[in-house]
């Protein structure tokens, strides 16, 4: 050995962030497995000494002092063992310097073979200890390289992989570049542990505010729910508890200086604050801004676990695009943050939408798709219609496949059993059937398939 060689430990540790004593014991396993296949034999227990200089290892083959000797490869007799130390008892261990003149290359070669492999295997173990009490944070990272669609960056001096996926859109990697990442989970598989990292994540948005904003850190303000559109957009319901704080104020900042930083580390994605409202009718109003909304029905509110929560949003003519938004973003962010699915209906459409509702309800019959589509014109208003219009209802005696109870209730009355009696109509024969528009149709002809 020499002083070098602990250098090189030292580099080691660093470099890979590995413990100095476990490199130390690394080394010292790799040694004896030289030792014992060069020179011993697997049974043998082995000690290596590494002097402090660096220049020298000490071989000790450890043995247990016995009066009968079964196996020599780990037992000494009593006698044998006085010769070298006079004072020692039956069941004392002893350890004989058998230190060869030197290794040779072959042990050598064995050695530094194990040696890596336990390199690695320690680099793998540090790896995990590290990041797995760190998922859902925030790293800072660097960008080593660029290849194809990936972007490798070093994470705390060890490489990670940023795939295609998890890279916002539009945003420019490049060597030495200063990024945050969010980790989403550490798994341990058999190339070692694997580090999920994302820049799309949502919760990178929410790591972010914290980091920002001392009022979300401490818990002041809440973070509700999120949607997001990496790169382009993201939507941000909070709330504060003490009403003397103001949720949507304290994450903006004066002149916007908060929210500002959080989006510059997003690459310029705007980043909406809304207030968030238990009144699911005032939340999916606000979520819905900067459209003007006239008026929000709750069309189920998710207590019935079968149908999907729903929604109708009506809105002046003039401001329905901006509800929609850019290929349908503000009307896709804001279902996902409130948790709805939205239906966006203009406002004249209203009387004759809760003229439809009133019908269903009374009749207490599942709202379906097909009754929210081609509401007539100039049906009376019904100022008493119930906002929470999903009622749950028993199957059909029939064989109806997945029709909705609306459809049902309207073959029946035209005189149908059950599907085997529309088996042969064509689409056009449906629609004549009284009750059945185009909507319904082809949900039956689909049935039919």
């Amino acid at each position: 050995m020499r002083p070098q060689f602990f250098a090189a430990i030292n580099q080691i540790c660093d470099e890979k962030n590995i413990p100095y004593e476990k490199v130390l014991e690394t080394v010292k396993a790799a040694l004896a497995t030289a030792y014992r296949k060069d020179f011993g034999s697997k049974e043998e227990e082995v000690e290596i000494i590494l002097n402090e200089t660096g220049e020298f290892a000490t071989v000790l083959l450890v043995k247990e002092v016995v009066e009968d000797v079964e196996n020599p490869n780990i037992e000494i007799s009593l006698a044998e063992a006085k010769k070298m130390k006079g004072d020692v008892q039956v069941g004392d261990e002893i350890k004989i310097d058998v230190t060869p003149m030197e290794y040779g290359r072959i042990a050598a070669q064995a050695a530094k073979q194990v040696i890596l492999q336990r390199l690695q295997e320690a680099e793998r173990d540090s790896l995990y200890d590290m990041f797995k009490n760190r998922e859902n944070e925030i790293l800072s990272a660097q960008v080593m390289r660029v290849e194809g669609g990936s972007v490798h960056i070093s994470v705390e001096k060890h490489n990670v992989v940023l795939g295609p996926r998890d890279q916002i859109s539009g945003e420019k990697y490049y060597t030495g570049k200063r990024i945050k990442v969010y980790l989403d989970k550490v798994v341990n598989t058999n190339k070692g542990p694997q580090l999920s990292i994302s820049r799309t994540h949502p919760n990178l948005v929410v790591r972010l505010l914290e980091m920002e904003i001392p009022e979300v850190a401490e818990g002041d303000v809440k973070v509700k729910s999120i949607a997001r559109d990496p790169g382009f957009r993201s939507k941000v319901a909070v709330w504060a508890d003490e009403e003397k704080i103001d949720p949507v104020g304290a994450c903006i900042g004066q002149k916007g200086v908060r929210i500002q930083s959080v989006m510059d580390e997003l690459g310029g994605e705007r980043v909406d604050i809304i207030e968030w409202s238990k009144d699911p009718k005032e939340f999916i109003a606000t979520a819905l801004q900067p459209a003007k909304i006239a008026e929000v029905i709750i069309v189920n509110d998710g207590t019935d676990i079968r149908v999907r929560k729903r929604a109708a949003v009506f809105v002046e003519e003039e401001e329905r695009p901006m509800a929609i938004g850019k290929k349908g973003q503000n009307v896709r962010l804001a279902s996902d943050l409130t948790g709805f699915e939205l239906d966006l209906y203009n406002l004249e459409q209203l009387p004759a939408f809760k003229e439809k509702l009133s019908e269903l309800i009374k009749t207490d019959r599942r709202i379906g798709d097909e009754d929210l589509e081609d509401i007539p014109d100039g049906a009376s208003d019904a100022d008493e219609v119930i906002e929470a219009a999903a009622s749950s209802l028993q199957a059909s005696d029939g064989d109806w496949g997945s029709l909705s109870k609306a459809v049902v209730t309207k073959l029946e009355k035209a005189g149908y059993k059950n599907l085997a009696d529309l088996n042969g109509m064509e689409l056009p024969a449906l629609e004549a059937i009284e009750g059945i528009g185009k909507a319904s149709a082809k949900k039956i002809a689909k049935e039919l398939l």
